[in-house]
């Protein structure tokens, strides 16, 4: 099983530790596509006005830290990307104080979206970046596009479940083809209010944090979309199946409800 995460836009600034190594990361066949987006993303940083390299990032000029911070890429202190990683949902899940045989699985289940290096592991060791899912880099093009090439080496040579919780943007990235879809299962979060159901930002996020602990703790490896709903549900989540599509199959996670 494996359980495909989106990054966060926040994340910690390692002091120390050494500089960033593509070779070192999980899924060297990445490696060629990851150099092409460092290097567009370091010269775009390094070229560009300030307020545009800004605005090309989706960021304000008053966050211009960010640009510099892109711009020593290739120098900065690496740290575990499972402690790079910040925000609602990396503070639900709380990688690092998961108990030691969690932590262990997942060093081999879980794998976070990134708009830098298309595909990290907990253990990775990565510099504190800003790059979103949605970006057009110079040189380059939309980043989603440039992953949609180099994620399928990837992703579809696994023969277990694969549990996708990544949010829209990073969606884009790969998308499972139908050759692909009984093995994919896409996790929805509803929040229920007053019998009305809504995707509410802040518990998605935590929600799927959450569901990724538990998974992680429990420890049982779901081989089909039906076995998944039936784990998720003995650890005490209110799980909905939608039917099997050509994309994969949808569970719909109810929290809130009333």
């Amino acid at each position: 099983m494996l359980i495909l995460l989106p990054p966060s836009e926040g994340k910690s600034t390692p002091t120390r530790g050494r500089p960033l190594d593509l070779d070192t990361l999980a899924h060297p066949e990445l490696t060629e596509g990851r150099a092409a987006v460092l290097d567009a993303l370091v010269t775009a940083a390094r070229t560009l006005p300030e307020e545009e390299a800004a605005a090309m990032l989706g960021v304000g000029v008053t966050q211009a830290d960010l640009v510099h911070r892109n711009r020593e890429l290739l120098g900065a202190a690496t740290g575990r990307a499972d402690r790079i990683y910040t925000g609602v949902l990396f503070d639900a899940l709380d990688l690092p104080g998961l108990p030691t045989a969690a932590k262990r699985r997942a060093a081999t289940r879980v794998a976070i979206t990134s708009a830098l290096f298309g595909l990290v592991r907990p253990g990775d060791r990565i510099p504190a970046y800003r790059l979103s899912g949605d970006v057009t880099l110079p040189g380059l093009g939309p980043v989603a596009g440039h992953w949609r090439r180099h994620l399928p080496t990837v992703l579809e040579s696994g023969r277990g479940l694969l549990v996708d919780l990544r949010s829209t943007a990073y969606a884009a990235f790969w998308r499972p083809p139908v050759a692909h879809a009984d093995r994919v299962v896409t996790v929805r979060v509803l929040h229920e209010h007053n019998g009305t159901r809504k995707v509410v930002s802040h518990f998605n996020k935590a929600t799927k944090g959450r569901i990724t602990r538990d998974l992680l703790t429990a420890g049982q490896d779901a081989r089909t979309p039906a076995a998944l709903a039936d784990l998720l549900t003995g650890l005490g989540w209110n799980v909905e199946s939608g039917p099997a599509t050509k994309a994969g199959t949808r569970l719909d996670v109810v929290v809130g409800a009333v």
